[in-house]
């Protein structure tokens, strides 16, 4: 008989961070070929936008999207937060937003000020939507942190993926979505009223 032996970085998710169980597999998860990718859930119940207004997945409608499921105390969510905020900074202009969602696991990360102070010590600067009241983490069906959804340009869910590790994946994901982006539209220089 076989027993399972976590790794450590699999034992931490699930000590400090209830990121992963033993029995969740840590390979990312693309939808079958058989029925269409789920629609991505509405970010819904945010208390407080960081580093930016309000978004919403309808205003976001042909970009590449990468939800974030974290907490700032989390050290999986620590560990993956270099890589996410490389892809951010690398992909950005090609259209990939990135949103962190932060939904708190202890009562102490619940508060907007030490939630804003992480952000700054961990040097985010993508949207970071504060989650207290888990009905963003509910509406994605969610139970791990970290959690990264990938959505494509029509809204829907194509990718994700828990805890840590294939970032190689994850990014090529990434590449492969972008890519798929329609070239933008050339409009033609507006015209001058003739000189009288």
């Amino acid at each position: 008989m076989k027993f399972f032996k976590p790794t450590v970085t699999l034992l931490a998710a699930c000590l400090f961070a209830s990121a992963c169980s033993p029995n969740v597999a840590a390979d990312p998860v693309e939808p079958n070929h058989t029925s269409p990718a789920p629609m991505a859930p509405e970010f819904t119940g945010i208390g407080q936008w960081i580093n930016s207004t309000p978004q919403t997945l309808q205003q976001l409608r042909g970009k590449v999207v990468l939800v974030e499921f974290w907490t700032y105390s989390c050290i999986n969510c620590i560990q993956v937060l270099p890589h996410t905020k490389a892809w951010h900074q690398q992909y950005a202009d090609d259209g990939l937003v990135v949103i962190g969602v932060h939904t708190p696991e202890y009562g102490y990360e619940k508060s907007l000020p030490n939630l804003q102070a992480a952000v700054k010590r961990f040097g985010i600067s993508y949207p970071v939507a504060q989650d207290n009241d888990y009905r963003t983490w509910n509406a994605y069906n969610n139970r791990y942190w970290p959690a990264l959804y990938l959505i494509d340009q029509d809204g829907r869910i194509v990718y994700q993926h828990f805890g840590e590790g294939e970032y190689e994946a994850t990014e090529a994901k990434i590449k492969q979505l972008l890519a798929k982006r329609p070239a933008p539209s050339s409009t033609p220089a507006a015209k001058r009223p003739a000189a009288p």
